[in-house]
């Protein structure tokens, strides 16, 4: 049984946690490339979660409480996200799965407090977990 398949504008939702960093997550979406279409849009194939981005967001770690500021993507997938088997356009399609492995790129650091002034995060990025919600309920794939 297969799960699934997404489409072009499925919501991805990020989890808050990027340990240590606790990230103010905005929900982002995945663009469609494959040829193939379920309701008129199109399906989304294996290389679609590379182009997923979610600027703005803030962040904050236990040592750094000013906040900063970075990016939420998708660093790699599950292995039940693609499908085993079915393709468009010679590219596997995506599936719901479980969840992807998330990364939070920081553009603008976090600020320590400190009494000769803030230092900043020097961690430029931290990993966290997200989710794909399909729209498509009727059209699985495995």
């Amino acid at each position: 049984m297969g799960d699934k398949v997404l489409t072009d504008g499925d919501m991805v939702l990020f989890l808050p946690v990027f340990a240590p960093a606790i990230v103010v997550v905005q929900p982002g979406q995945i663009a469609g490339s494959g040829p193939a279409t379920i309701g008129g849009k199109k399906i989304c194939v294996d290389g679609d979660e590379a182009r997923v981005s979610v600027p703005g967001c803030t962040y904050m770690t236990p040592s750094h409480p000013i906040p900063g500021v970075g990016t939420l993507k998708i660093a790699s997938l599950a292995p039940d996200q693609k499908a085993m088997l079915t393709q468009t356009g010679g590219k596997l399609v995506l599936l719901k799965g479980g969840m992807f492995i998330a990364r939070f790129e920081v553009q603008s650091p976090a600020q320590q407090p400190t009494p000769a002034g803030p230092v900043p995060d020097a961690t430029p990025q931290y990993s966290g977990q997200g989710q794909f919600m399909p729209v498509n309920q009727q059209v699985s794939a495995g």
